[in-house]
This record gives C-alpha cells, sequence and structure tokens, in this order.
C-alpha cells in the first residue's frame, strides 16, 4: 500500500492517504478541472476505473471530507476539491506534463522575432502566454536600479551625428543619436567609447553620482559639445534608476471565460487590482527559479484569494532579472500550466543570456 504525507497549508496537521484515497481525490481534482461541475460517486466510477463499487467511492470520499480535501457546494450535489485538496494534488499527485512539440515551436517561434529589445521580449512573452493558458499572465521587466552599466559605444550615424548604444547587465540595450560635431573621426569616439568604459567597469546605476559623471566631463572638456549629449543622456539613466521594474499584463479579460469570474461585482475588483502595478508586484514578489504554486487562501491579498497563482523567475548569467505569473481559478489545469510557465522562463533565460552575451563586453 503506497503512503504519502503532508503537512498542507492553513494550520491542517499530517494527512495520510492510501493509494485508493488518492486515487479518488486525483479524479475528482481532474474531472473537477475538467468540466467546473461537481463530481459523484457514479461519474468517478464510470470514468475512472478504479475498480470499486460507487458504494466504497462514496465512503472514500466522505473520509476525504473530512480531512478537508473535498467539499460539497450544496446538500445534494457531488463533491469538489478544497484549497487543501489542491495542494495534496499538485504537491503528490500531479501528473509530469510536457509541451507538445508544436507549442513549443510556437513560443520559438515568437521569441525569434523579437530579439533585439529586451522589453519587446517581455512584452511579447506576456501576451503569448495568456494566449497558450487562456489565463491572465503578469511578466515584471528589469528592475532598472540594481543594475550595472556593462558598457556603451558609437555607431556612425551620419555626419555630425552617431548612434550612442549603452547595455547594462540585465539585458536593456538603449540606443540614442548624440551630435559630435563634424571633425570627430572614428578614433576618436573609440577613444571617448574607452574612457566611459574604463569609468564605469559595472557600476549600478543606483551608485552613478552627479560628480562621477563631472569627473568625466571634465577630462573630456575638449570635445564639450559630444560629451555634452552623453552625459545628459548618462544622467537621465541615472534619474530612471530609481523606477520599479515594468508590469506587463496580458490576457485580464481572460478571467471573464471561466464560470468562477463571471459575477460582474468580483471582475470589476480584478480589474481595479490589474490597474495597481504595486499589487502585481507583490503577487510575484515569492517567485523563485522552479515553478511556485500558491492556491487560494495561500495568497496573502484578499482579491487573489479564489485563485491560484504560478510564478517563476528568468535569468541572465545566473542572476534574477524578473518573474513571469499566470492568474487563473482554483480550478486550472496545473500540471499544463506548469510546464508552459517552465518551459516559457528557461527560453526567456537563454535568449536574453546569448543576447546579452552578444552585446556585452
Amino acid at each position: 500500500m503506497l503512503t504519502i504525507g503532508a503537512t498542507l497549508p492553513g494550520g491542517c496537521d499530517f494527512v495520510e492517504l492510501d493509494e485508493r484515497k488518492q486515487k479518488i481525490l486525483k479524479a475528482i481534482v481532474q474531472d473537477y478541472i475538467a468540466t467546473a461541475e461537481p463530481v459523484g460517486s457514479r461519474t468517478i466510477s464510470r470514468k475512472f476505473e478504479l475498480g470499486v463499487s460507487p458504494a466504497t467511492i462514496r465512503n472514500e470520499m466522505a473520509d476525504l471530507e473530512e480531512m478537508g480535501l473535498i467539499e460539497q457546494p450544496h446538500t445534494s450535489a457531488g463533491r469538489i476539491p478544497s484549497d487543501k485538496g489542491y495542494r495534496y494534488y499538485v504537491d503528490y499527485l500531479i501528473d509530469d506534463t510536457e509541451l507538445s512539440s508544436s507549442q513549443r515551436e510556437h513560443i520559438d517561434r515568437e521569441f525569434a522575432g523579437h530579439v533585439s529589445e529586451v522589453r519587446e521580449v517581455i512584452e511579447s512573452a506576456s501576451k503569448l502566454i495568456s494566449q497558450i493558458t487562456n489565463l491572465t499572465s503578469i511578466v515584471t521587466g528589469p528592475h532598472s536600479r540594481n543594475s550595472a552599466l556593462q558598457k556603451l559605444y558609437f555607431l556612425p550615424y551620419k555626419t555630425g551625428q552617431a548612434i550612442l548604444v549603452t547595455v547594462k547587465d540585465n539585458g536593456q540595450v538603449e540606443n540614442n543619436i548624440v551630435d559630435i560635431g563634424d571633425d570627430t573621426t572614428a578614433e576618436e569616439l573609440q577613444i571617448l567609447a574607452t574612457m566611459f568604459n574604463d569609468k564605469i567597469g559595472v557600476t549600478k546605476v543606483k551608485d552613478l553620482s552627479r560628480s562621477f559623471l563631472q569627473e568625466i566631463y571634465r577630462e573630456l572638456s575638449q570635445k564639450r559639445r559630444m560629451i555634452d549629449g552623453v552625459v545628459g543622456i548618462l544622467g537621465r539613466v541615472l534619474q530612471e534608476g530609481g523606477e520599479a521594474e515594468k508590469v506587463y499584463l496580458g490576457g485580464a479579460l481572460n478571467m471573464l471565460n471561466h464560470p468562477e469570474f463571471k459575477d460582474l461585482g468580483k471582475m470589476r475588483l480584478f480589474l481595479e487590482v490589474f490597474e495597481e502595478d504595486k499589487k502585481l508586484r507583490k503577487l510575484l514578489h515569492h517567485a523563485e527559479k522552479g515553478p511556485v504554486v500558491r492556491i487560494g487562501l495561500e495568497n496573502n491579498d484578499e482579491v487573489f484569494q479564489d485563485c491560484s497563482v504560478i510564478t517563476a523567475t528568468y535569468h541572465i548569467n545566473g542572476r534574477q532579472i524578473g518573474s513571469v505569473g499566470v492568474l487563473g481559478p482554483t480550478r486550472l489545469d496545473y500540471g499544463k500550466t506548469i510546464a508552459i510557465v517552465n518551459y516559457l522562463t528557461n527560453s526567456l533565460t537563454e535568449l536574453l543570456t546569448s543576447r546579452f552575451r552578444q552585446l556585452g563586453p
């Protein structure tokens, strides 16, 4: 006999389920996810071939209800999973799910068209994950304040002007046109870029100071007009350094596709919260490298306590850059959604790391 124990959230003590109870709980979760209808003993007997009678299933369901793993929404109805039942299912009973080759190819193809700009890649990821899951996606972009200036260089543009390219270690790349004067040569631009890079090293944006920029300005005062432009751009980077990471929301109205959120009052609350970047960032605050699942009351904010949130992080060269989250009802396809979040964050990490290495020193 297979026995698995778990300490469940919400103060529930150690729980033991034998193999039959596990199979019945798994059947209830899977059927309710698929149909959004309470599950009765006859449905389980007919659909899942457990080799026991409906009467035996009813007895086992009564035990599961007493344990707090399933509940009865109406007196005459079947049973639905509780938050604790979903938690047990996710932690111990869920089947490994892999994306189909067509789903992987679709994600790869979408990302391949957005390799030039980090923000485009992240915005694309937000839209893509909401389309594939039919849920609401929340993706945070790189946090400017903790990023470091990795490199800057100049590209020829036209007479008297050049393109200043700045690269941060979070993968962000910014292009700006600066006036360099008609008499500035390519060699002088290279010298200028080298001097800036020697000064910058890997200076974090939050550690930049006006005195740092003024020191560079004094050393390069002979090219005053050009330096005015460059210092102005770096000064703006400094001012933007305190900004929080941008939040990208995808598929907000997808919540209406699920019967749990047909109530317009509840949906109005969600739409109001979706306008608050601070709350959305907080929702992803506990994201870790691997997918993390928070179910129902495990979410601190009351607005999200009828929901499940699946989150993971993406990285550049091993350093966390941002987070990806999927928000939906507790009745969601956990296996499929976890697989999508995992594949997408891994793809983001690979794409951004590769792009950063191409642009870095």
